[in-house]
């Protein structure tokens, strides 16, 4: 049985789907992980009489960015299979692509969550936390562009 070429397109698409709501996914978690240890160690600083440090609102922030890496991935999936690419390959690419981007969010989050408790205990060291967040973050930014050139 012969599968018309809008319906090749449909399942190519799925994989753009993918692509964002996995990558998504892995920010609801990182970002969560990271706002309640923010919010504890700003617990910790005012049960203290410390001010709190804003900067904890950097490492909340940090796993959003592979949602955006999401959507680049999605715009180029969508256009791969408004060119004819195989959608098994689409597919592939979206979810996987979305699933490893959702972990380094996730996996980001958990870093920054104890980099949030660690920097509202000792009020040193964000640009070293910070530093460590950019590696996790460098594989996210890997997949995308590796991933974008298969497809490409």
């Amino acid at each position: 049985m012969a599968v018309d070429q809008e319906t090749l397109v449909s399942l190519g698409k799925l994989g753009a789907v993918a692509a964002l709501g996995m990558s998504a996914l892995g920010s609801c978690f990182g970002t969560g992980a990271a706002a309640a240890a923010a919010i504890g160690g700003w617990k910790k600083c005012y049960a203290q009489n410390k001010s709190a440090p804003f900067m904890l609102v950097e490492f909340v922030g940090a796993p959003l960015s592979q949602t955006i890496y999401g959507i680049i991935l999605m715009g180029n999936v969508i256009k791969a299979a408004l060119s004819g690419t195989a959608f098994p390959v689409l597919l592939g690419a979206g979810l996987m692509g979305g699933f490893a981007m959702g972990l380094s969010a996730w996996l980001q989050g958990r870093a920054g969550a104890w980099a949030a408790d660690a920097l509202a205990e000792t009020g040193q060291g964000f640009g070293n936390y910070l530093m460590a967040l950019g590696v996790i973050e460098t594989v996210a930014l890997f997949v995308l562009v590796f991933i974008g050139k298969t497809i490409s």
